[in-house]
């Protein structure tokens, strides 16, 4: 941990809400400038490149959220990430999260962060001859509290990631802007339903792998499933962690999830039957959420 203090002044650089965002490269600033940028990204998700790292860069996650809860920053450095260790700020000091030699492991870094605090990271570039060649970037995403973090995620959470949804949940789980009459927070980013083929276990990234065959795909973000040429089957690849200790099951499934960087993850995934079930008896006494189509 280090002080948040350097020498010369922070300068507010801009506002942004665009997904992406590309820093001025560090050879145009000042040679001998200590002051620190800054930077205020309003998206919930997005990215983040900065070429030719020299001094500093903060950046202020700041989306404009509705909610005063807990939430998770998640950050996964792009490979070829070279030239700046990345910290996050806490009390005015900074922690460590990312070793400028660790971004080739393309691994998912985590913190939390309580409300009214500000989500911030901080990068600082490293000492180098020759920065023609560096450059830093990284995905980010802000998670609101309950939702799954892709990955690190603490003991205290694993619990909460692992267990079954209990009914509000899934009933909450399907409801979509697609088909639903109440806006429910934290939409889905895919509803799905298929089978199981096989579940592939990953010792070494502590992730598992549920291989799907849906037969019927009510929504999706992106591309998590593809449709077949000569079936017609939608098939998708969702993970989830391998402390959840998931296995294959027989009999067709309602699949729930979240995207993360690109990756789907499982979510709610009931036995179609019993979410029928469910299902039902909510809307016999108008506790439905939304309106679901069962065919």
């Amino acid at each position: 941990m280090i002080d948040f203090l350097m020498p010369g002044c922070v300068h507010d650089a801009m506002s942004v809400d665009c997904f992406s965002f590309l820093f001025p490269s560090g050879l145009i600033r000042e040679p001998h400038s200590h002051a620190v940028e800054q930077v205020h990204l309003r998206c919930t998700e997005g990215s983040v490149e900065w070429m030719y790292p020299t001094q500093a860069i903060r950046i202020a996650l700041e989306p404009n959220l509705s909610t005063s809860r807990p939430a998770t920053v998640c950050i996964k450095p792009y490979r070829n990430s070279r030239g700046a260790n990345i910290y996050i700020e806490r009390a005015g000091k900074l922690e460590l999260l990312v070793n400028e030699e660790a971004s080739w492991l393309g691994q998912v870094y985590c913190f939390s962060v309580e409300r009214p605090q500000q989500a911030a990271v901080f990068l600082q570039a490293s000492p180098q001859q020759d920065i023609s060649r560096r450059t830093v970037g990284f995905q980010y995403e802000l998670l609101s509290s309950g939702t799954p973090a892709p990955t690190l995620v603490k003991d205290a959470m694993l619990e909460e990631v692992c267990r079954p949804c209990n009914n509000t949940e899934l009933l909450m789980a399907i409801c979509s802007s697609d088909f639903g009459r109440y806006p429910c927070e934290g939409l889905l980013d895919y509803v799905a339903r298929g089978f199981i083929r096989r579940v592939s276990h990953h010792i070494g990234q502590q992730l598992s792998e549920v291989s799907v065959a849906a037969e019927h795909l009510y929504r999706q973000k992106s591309g998590v499933f593809q449709q077949q040429a000569a079936s017609g089957e939608w098939q998708g690849s969702l993970k989830t962690l391998l402390q959840c200790q998931v296995r294959k099951g027989n009999g067709l499934f309602l699949f729930t999830g979240m995207e993360h960087f690109g990756e789907a993850w499982l979510g709610c995934a009931p036995r179609y039957k019993d979410f029928v079930r469910v299902y039902q008896a909510a809307r016999a006494k108008r506790k439905n959420l939304c309106e679901f189509p069962l065919d």
